[in-house]
């Protein structure tokens, strides 16, 4: 797989050479190893190990829905009340993080109006903090810490 701009973690990897598969410790099961679910793993493992993100607070794959349309999200985090937080949106390191892919996770925050958005390619990432009484936003130079947020 690729090498990321994130730290190493211990990996456990399984499935097939056909259908390998990495397990994703916060669904508690192995799930098929692309590149995208390669940062995934690794950018919610450096939250939760470097960063102070509790792991119980953390959510892979959350499905929201607009009518009959569904939508996914690669990552969410609640707060303590369960109210969502941040949405993280993951990208294969090959893939550029543009306009697009902001327009993505801004249409998963019409639904669940979270404080911050992040996208990562496990290359590069991006953060911002929403400023909905400004109706603005602000990037950060670094992702935060939980005690941070």
């Amino acid at each position: 797989m690729y090498r990321l701009n994130l730290p190493q973690y211990a990996i456990k990897v399984g499935g097939t050479r056909e259908r390998p598969e990495i397990f994703d410790f916060l669904r508690r099961r192995f799930v098929a190893l692309t590149p995208e679910e390669w940062v995934r793993q690794h950018f919610t493992h450096w939250l939760v190990e470097h960063k102070g993100y509790p792991k119980g607070l953390l959510g892979n794959e959350i499905e929201l829905r607009i009518g009959e349309k569904r939508l996914r999200c690669d990552s969410v985090l609640y707060n303590k009340v369960a109210q969502p937080q941040m949405i993280i949106e993951y990208k294969a390191p090959t893939v550029a993080l543009n306009q697009r892919v902001f327009d993505q996770i801004t249409t998963y925050n019409i639904l669940l109006h979270v404080d911050y958005l992040i996208v990562s390619n496990g290359l590069q990432h991006i953060c911002c903090r929403m400023d909905y009484e400004h109706r603005s936003y602000q990037f950060l130079p670094d992702i935060p810490a939980y005690e941070e947020l």
